[in-house]
């Protein structure tokens, strides 16, 4: 739907059957684009950093280590601004190579200079890569985007999705046929330098700059895409941070992915039991949404975090940690950090009601040994 020019992907687990589908379509004709089949990560992301810097619109897609395998690609991509929207289905890297759910790995890409989208479901997987191709071509953001999802909980979930009409996604396009940016053209006169060398001190810190420009410019820029894009397809999910039941909430669960859904059942019967929680779901990770949660966390009595990731060397999640920076900006607010479905692992009901429990008492006052709770080490 989004008639990308150049495809380049490799299959690995559990990204693999979006390529096999992906080749599919390709073999049935089902789309007019380039598919390129690599013999790699890193020469897919080759692949699509050529075609996007000669003006095409592309696409990959991998997981865990195959991110890890493409990740100087991922730098050159994002320091030549170049539009490429790209899919990773999340996956554990840990020495024991786990082939197992885990945000761990989405987690070594953030400070590549990429804008990072995180779906729940699998609807909102089809509408953020609409969304992040809108986002990543606009002239005034050139930045790649990358679309997550959590492996097996998503990847290979079958759930009732609405297709929308080409028609919709043309129109929803269409802003970005007046959209301009530098390519390379053989046989015109535009200069146009492809990953320049530059020993260049205060050059490098103008490209730095401009960058993360770009990337804070993002903060105002996808909500105004989202409301366009509820005005055309009825579906919306809260700009930067998805907020539920968070309004009168003393306790609020900060998550991301697939586990806010059941962090989201055990707020309705909470609120039944008369407890007041809620959820507040961090869909955009980069550019972290710092004010947005700011303003969402004031007045609150306890923060829980749900974690798929161990932020080594702060002993804690990267969640916890990236919003620890606005702990002295809300005070009396306790946060807890509870790192859960590490290796697959299932964040089910009874872990969040626990969770909840311990987040209860600490609203109440009550003073922990440690903030920092390992799922299974206890």
């Amino acid at each position: 739907m989004a008639r990308p020019d150049v495809i380049a992907v490799y299959p690995i687990t559990p990204q693999t059957p979006l390529a096999e589908l992906l080749s599919k379509f390709y073999a049935q004709g089902q789309f007019d684009a380039e598919l390129i089949e690599v013999e790699g990560e890193n020469s897919s992301m080759g692949s699509v950093m050529g075609a996007s810097a000669a003006g095409g619109r592309t696409f990959t897609a991998t997981s865990s280590w195959g991110l890890a395998f493409m990740h100087d690609g991922l730098m050159f991509c994002s320091g030549m601004r170049l539009p490429v929207v790209m899919v990773n289905v999340t996956r554990e890297t840990t020495f024991m190579r786990g082939v197992l759910s885990s945000r761990q790995d989405i987690m070594g890409m953030r400070d590549t200079g990429w804008i990072q989208i995180e779906a729940e479901t699998c609807q909102e997987i089809l509408d953020s890569i609409l969304m992040a191709y809108r986002l990543a071509e606009d002239t005034d953001i050139l930045v790649p985007v990358v679309v997550c999802y959590d492996g097996y909980y998503l990847s290979h979930l079958s759930e009732r999705v609405d297709i929308p009409d080409q028609e919709q996604v043309n129109e929803f396009f269409k802003p970005l046929a007046d959209m301009n940016r530098l390519r390379i053209e053989p046989g015109t006169n535009l200069q146009f330098a492809v990953s320049p060398l530059a020993n260049d001190g205060e050059l490098v810190a103008e490209y730095h700059y401009k960058h993360s420009q770009a990337m804070e410019r993002v903060k105002s820029k996808l909500p105004d895409i989202e409301k366009e894009f509820h005005a055309i397809f009825g579906r919306s999910y809260g700009g930067l941070v998805d907020a539920y039941r968070t309004d009168d909430a003393d306790i609020v669960f900060v998550t991301a992915g697939s586990a806010a859904g059941t962090v989201k059942v055990i707020v309705d019967e909470a609120r039944e039991a008369g407890v007041k929680v809620g959820v507040a779901r961090i869909r955009v990770f980069r550019p972290f949404p710092k004010q947005e949660l700011l303003t969402l966390l004031q007045g609150k009595k306890a923060v829980g975090f749900i974690e798929r990731s161990a932020c080594f060397g702060w002993d804690c999640g990267h969640l916890y940690m990236e919003t620890s920076v606005l702990r002295h900006q809300l005070p009396g607010v306790e946060f807890v950090d509870f790192i859960e479905g590490l290796g697959g692992m299932d964040i089910s009901k009874d872990r969040i009601r626990r969770a909840l429990a311990v987040l209860k008492d600490v609203a109440s006052g009550q003073k922990l040994e440690s903030h920092v709770l390992w799922a299974g080490i206890e």
